[in-house]
């Protein structure tokens, strides 16, 4: 009986970042179709509208070929499984047709996630029970790193196209507050990886409950450290990097030349990881569950033997790590206006 009801909390878990996904798109979709209605039918730029809504082949051919690409490489690398390629393909696809710059924050973040995920792994299995070599990200994992961001590349592509445009809130607003918003939600993910991957296996004492600042084991949901921290700006840097430099090969010149200076991106990408990371520590102290067992490693369910340690069973990892992409997907671009 017990196990029946634990599996059932379980499905429930998982379940949920997917009902927030599918509560969350069709909303906010509905707010932006007002507004692009609202732009086609108001405004004198219907047909630079209609323009974007061209695609090119080529454009089309690297929208299926380049996520083709990366689900092989994160299959053979173990960082997804198939259900993760799957559904990876998508996101990619929807990704490479509205930005280049978009995909190549998906490209930063597999990449360099993945390489954190094998850092020092033989330390982690000591300490996380549930420890997946190359972490092994299946579809839900994959919908609650991706799904804020292939969302907002839908809208991309359905109110400003498929185009590359700098980061200019005065010139180009909407396309803008989009980008930034994807780029911010790539820059928490890796962040928080970074964060959780390297920062646990690196020092000797143990974490800092984010709530209490009270010591707790390492790996503990809310845990952080100040190696955490710091390596939580590099991943969100890592991402702001790669779009940084997209920006730079793909839009043209005279377009750059006109628009203001793209380097504050970079740094964006570092806010949004610490931002990112420190969201995802907060909700993990809080409303996920973390205890240890009788081998001293970190559960995320209470069982026979395990000793509570913080947080409530209100939220599984997945979906701390959807609000958390969400909400600082939401954030960054008012900062980014700030500094553009």
């Amino acid at each position: 009986m017990v196990s029946l009801t634990n599996d059932k909390n379980q499905r429930s878990h998982v379940l949920l970042p997917v009902l927030l996904s599918a509560c969350a798109i069709p909303i906010s979709m509905m707010f932006w179709f007002i507004n692009m209605i609202y732009s086609v039918f108001y405004s004198d730029s219907r047909n630079h509208f209609e323009d974007h809504l061209v695609v090119s082949p080529w454009r089309w051919l690297t929208a299926v070929l380049l996520p083709i690409f990366m689900a092989f490489w994160g299959v053979r690398r173990k960082s997804v499984d198939i259900s993760g390629a799957i559904l990876g393909l998508f996101v990619g696809f929807v990704l490479t047709l509205s930005s280049y710059s978009h995909v190549a924050c998906l490209f930063a973040f597999l990449v360099s996630s993945t390489k954190a995920t094998k850092f020092r792994a033989t330390e982690k299995k000591k300490i996380e029970a549930d420890f997946k070599e190359g972490g092994q990200r299946n579809w839900v994992q994959v919908l609650c790193n991706g799904g804020m961001a292939t969302q907002l590349a839908l809208l991309y592509l359905l109110d400003v196209g498929n185009a590359e445009q700098p980061i200019d809130f005065d010139k180009y607003y909407r396309s803008s507050w989009l980008s930034v918003g994807i780029l911010g939600a790539f820059a928490c993910c890796n962040g928080d990886t970074w964060a959780s991957e390297i920062g646990t296996v690196i020092g000797s004492k143990d974490s800092f409950l984010i709530t209490t600042l009270k010591r707790v084991p390492r790996g503990t949901n809310g845990g952080i450290s100040w190696v955490g921290l710091l390596v939580s700006i590099l991943g969100g840097i890592t991402v702001g990097l790669a779009y940084y430099l997209t920006v730079l090969i793909t839009v043209d010149t005279v377009v750059l030349q006109l628009a203001v200076p793209q380097w504050p991106i970079i740094v964006i990408g570092g806010i949004g990881g610490f931002i990112g990371s420190t969201i995802d520590s907060f909700l993990g102290a809080t409303l996920q569950y973390s205890g240890i067992n009788e081998k001293g490693r970190i559960v995320e369910r209470p069982g026979k033997g395990v000793k509570h340690i913080c947080g409530k069973q209100i939220l599984d990892n997945h979906s701390v790590n959807l609000l958390s992409s969400v909400i600082t997907a939401l954030i960054m671009p008012e900062i980014a206006k700030l500094m553009f």
